[in-house]
């Protein structure tokens, strides 16, 4: 079945960028229809977001090595 592709708003990249991959996710679907390249770019930016977010955490949790998880709070 083929679709006619109807470009939609750039606003739905904002759903990757704030949900990330799941985000991304749910852009895919409902506009894959619709604009094709778009929904990929979507899942692509959900995808690059989340890895992104992953590296960040590992350097950050590397190259902060005073950093505790207990606080110092006796309970």
């Amino acid at each position: 079945m083929s679709y006619a592709e109807k470009p939609k708003s750039n606003a739905w990249f904002l759903l990757p960028i704030f949900f990330g991959l799941i985000g991304g996710v749910i852009a895919f679907f409902i506009i894959r229809h619709d604009d094709p390249r778009k929904a990929k770019n979507c899942l692509y930016l959900g995808i690059v977001l989340m890895i992104v977010g992953i590296v960040l955490n590992i350097v950050l949790d590397v190259s902060i090595p005073g950093l505790d998880s207990d606080f110092n709070v006796g309970v």
